[in-house]
């Protein structure tokens, strides 16, 4: 199917000439979204491949990525690269949008099945990151390298989905890259703005800190006092500490967008979130300490976060 030079909108520096048919199809999640592949007009380029959703608001998963965008500046302002992929998403209309598909990556709840892990109790299980980064970075220096990129860009993921208060963190919602880059994607609830079921939480824990993340940070070592666990810690602090740095630039941005009816983003109240996770009315000791303890009920309780991926892949298993 021909098209003329088509620029991207999710990146007008490449050109598209046609969409390649028999590279198209229908993803399996809720709403159906189709996976495109278009011919790039630079005969070297690369395909260019998108995901064309209908059906859902990406207006706030807009926001969020420009949030992460932002949150990695001020970081690399600091010389910390915590190698965030802020991929690109863009809102077209009412319900309608695209996103740049991130090649070479996996989720974390496919990483789990191809290891050969039932999908249910592979939650609680470690190992099957760690292993998939072996097959796909076969030398010590390159397992080395992929290993270093996991360890800081977990970090990053760690401070920013607490900061946003990022939910519905569940396996089929952080991907990895064959590099060892971490990220999440999928932000239709923030602000603290949790899913329930029974009415409780699903999600009681900070952030997402399995005891797979720690075996693979601490190279297939299980336990939370190693040399690399300490320097993982240290990049939390040091991200979250930058970000508190910057909490008003935060609160104004996100202030502006209250009256575009994001639909958890409408009113004053949703800001306290920000100003609670950024404790900003605490002394920078004090702040350090605080986000210590929450770190450290993160790791304790990843128990939690095992339970709720359990729950979802039994959920996805009866959808199948």
């Amino acid at each position: 199917m021909a098209i003329t030079h088509t620029r991207s909108p999710l990146n007008p520096m490449f050109r598209c000439t046609k969409i390649k048919i028999d590279k198209c199809r229908v993803m399996d999640s809720k709403m159906r979204p189709l996976w495109i592949v278009f011919e790039n007009s630079d005969a070297y380029g690369e395909d260019i491949y998108i995901i064309f959703k209908n059906g859902d608001d990406l207006r706030q998963d807009m926001l969020t990525l420009q949030m992460i965008k932002i949150m990695d500046k001020l970081w690399k302002k600091e010389n910390l690269d915590l190698r965030m992929n802020p991929y690109g998403c863009i809102s077209l209309e009412n319900r309608v949008g695209m996103i740049e598909v991130v090649l070479n990556a996996e989720t974390i709840a496919n990483i789990q099945k191809e290891k050969g892990m039932f999908t249910a109790t592979a939650a609680f299980r470690k190992g099957p990151i760690l292993a998939w980064l072996k097959d796909h970075n076969t030398s010590e220096m390159a397992l080395n390298k992929a290993v270093t990129e996991f360890t800081l860009s977990c970090a990053g993921y760690c401070v920013a989905t607490y900061v946003l208060g990022i939910a519905d963190r569940h396996s089929d919602n952080i991907m990895v890259k064959q590099n060892g880059q971490l990220f999440h994607i999928d932000f239709g609830h923030i602000l603290g703005h949790f899913k329930e079921k029974f009415g409780f939480k699903r999600e009681r824990v900070p952030f997402v800190l399995t005891h797979d993340f720690v075996f693979v940070i601490n190279k297939g070592q299980a336990e939370d006092k190693f040399l690399e666990f300490k320097i993982f810690q240290e990049c939390c602090e040091k991200a979250f500490m930058v970000l508190r740095k910057h909490g008003n630039l935060f609160i104004s941005l996100f202030s502006m967008m209250i009256s575009t009816g994001l639909p958890e983003l409408n009113s004053e109240k949703d800001l306290n979130y920000l100003r609670d996770t950024l404790v900003l009315k605490m002394s920078d000791d004090e702040a350090l300490l605080h986000f210590r303890s929450k770190f450290n009920e993160a790791l304790s309780n990843s128990w939690k976060t095992s339970v709720n991926w359990a729950t979802h892949n039994i959920a996805k298993n009866n959808r199948g």
